[in-house]
C-alpha cells in the first residue's frame, strides 16, 4: 500500500466511504480503537498490524477495510467509541492497550475482539486464562513494567558515575505501579544509588517534573511504561536534551524521536501477531479457541547522534549488546 493512501486512511476517523464501500463489496470491516491520534499510530502500530494482516492474505482496500476510532488521550472518549464500532457491526476490534480492551467488551460481548497489551490479561480480567480465553476477547500480552530494573542497570552501566537516579511514571496510566517502583528502588539500592519517583500526566506536569529533577540534581532518568508518556516521547525527549539529563526509554518509539536509548519487549513484533490474530479470525476461528499470546522478544536500542550530542562516551561492551545502534 501506498503510504498516501494509508495516511489518507488513517485521517478519517468517521470513515463512512469505507463503510459504504465494505457493503457494497461485502468485504470484512475491522474496528481499531486506540488511545492515541492517528499520527501516533502511524509510524508504530499500523505498518506492523498491517504486516501481519497481510500474512494472512488480507489487504486494506483490496478484501478488508478498516474503521479508525482514536482517543486523541482522552480516556474518557474509549467508551463512546468503543460503542460506535459495535454498533457499526465490524467483523473484529483490535483494541490496543488494557484500557480500551476495557471499553471495547463493555460494548460488546459477540464481536471478537483482539488487544494488544503490556501486563497480564487475566489479573485484568479480560480473559479466563492464556490457554483458554473463553468468550469473545484474546490477543498478545508483553512484558512491561517487568523490565524496568534492568533498564536502570543498564542506564548505570551507561553512566556509573550517576548518582541520583529519577524515575517517571503517569499514575493514571501505569498499571502495577507500586511494584514497579518498588521494583526499581530495589535495583538501586543494589548498585548503591538512590532513585526518586517523579509523577506526570498532563504536559505541564511533564515540564514540572524536569524541572524538579534538575532542582534535585538528579543525574540519570528512567522512564516508566505509560501510554501517556509514549505519546508525549518527543517532548520527554526535547527535555531531556535541554537538560542534559541522561535517559532510558522502555520502547523503541522515544530513541527514534530522539532519546538516549531504550529497552523493552519488541512492540511492533506484537502488533504484528496481532494482525495475524485478526487474520485468523476473519478465517472463522474463534477467540475463544485462540490461546493468549505472550511475545517474549526483548530490544536494546541506543541513539549514538543523541549520546554525542550529550557528551557521552558509549562503552563498547554496552554498543555489543545492543540490538540496533541509530547514528
Amino acid at each position: 500500500m501506498k503510504r498516501r493512501t494509508f495516511i489518507a486512511g488513517l485521517g478519517s476517523a468517521a470513515a463512512w466511504p469505507a463503510v459504504a464501500r465494505a457493503q457494497q463489496s461485502k468485504v470484512p470491516v475491522i474496528g481499531v480503537l486506540f488511545t492515541g491520534s492517528a499520527a501516533d499510530a502511524s509510524k508504530g502500530f499500523a505498518p506492523a498490524f498491517l504486516k501481519g494482516l497481510s500474512e494472512m492474505g488480507f489487504v486494506e482496500g483490496r478484501n478488508v477495510e478498516i474503521e479508525y476510532r482514536w482517543g486523541e488521550n482522552h480516556y474518557d472518549r474509549l467508551p463512546a467509541l468503543a460503542d460506535e464500532l459495535a454498533r457499526r457491526q465490524v467483523a473484529v476490534i483490535i483494541a490496543l492497550t488494557t484500557r480500551v480492551t476495557m471499553a471495547a467488551r463493555a460494548a460488546t460481548k459477540s464481536i471478537p475482539i483482539v488487544f494488544v497489551i503490556g501486563g497480564n490479561p487475566v489479573q485484568a480480567g479480560l480473559v479466563a486464562s492464556y490457554n483458554r480465553p473463553g468468550g469473545n476477547v484474546t490477543g498478545i500480552s508483553f512484558l512491561n513494567n517487568e523490565p524496568t530494573a534492568k533498564r536502570l542497570g543498564l542506564l548505570h552501566e551507561l553512566v556509573p558515575a550517576a548518582a541520583r537516579f529519577a524515575l517517571l511514571v503517569n499514575p493514571g496510566d501505569s498499571s502495577n505501579l507500586a511494584s514497579l517502583t518498588e521494583d526499581v528502588q530495589a535495583a538501586a539500592s543494589t548498585v548503591g544509588r538512590q532513585i526518586e519517583a517523579f509523577s506526570a500526566s498532563t504536559d505541564r506536569e511533564i515540564d514540572a517534573a524536569f524541572a524538579s529533577m534538575v532542582q534535585k540534581q538528579a543525574d540519570a532518568l528512567v522512564i516508566a511504561p505509560s501510554v501517556f508518556l509514549s505519546n508525549r516521547r518527543v517532548q520527554i525527549a526535547t527535555l531531556a536534551a535541554r537538560y542534559t539529563l541522561p535517559t532510558i526509554h522502555f520502547s523503541r518509539e522515544f530513541v527514534e524521536a530522539g532519546g538516549l536509548m531504550s529497552y523493552g519487549s519488541n512492540v511492533r513484533d506484537a502488533q504484528r501477531q496481532a494482525g495475524t490474530y485478526v487474520g485468523r479470525i476473519l478465517k472463522g476461528e474463534k477467540p475463544a479457541d485462540l490461546p493468549v499470546v505472550q511475545s517474549t522478544k526483548f530490544e536494546f536500542i541506543i541513539n549514538l547522534g543523541t549520546a554525542r550530542a550529550l557528551g557521552i562516551d558509549v562503552p563498547e561492551a554496552l554498543l555489543a549488546t545492543a540490538d540496533e545502534v541509530i547514528e
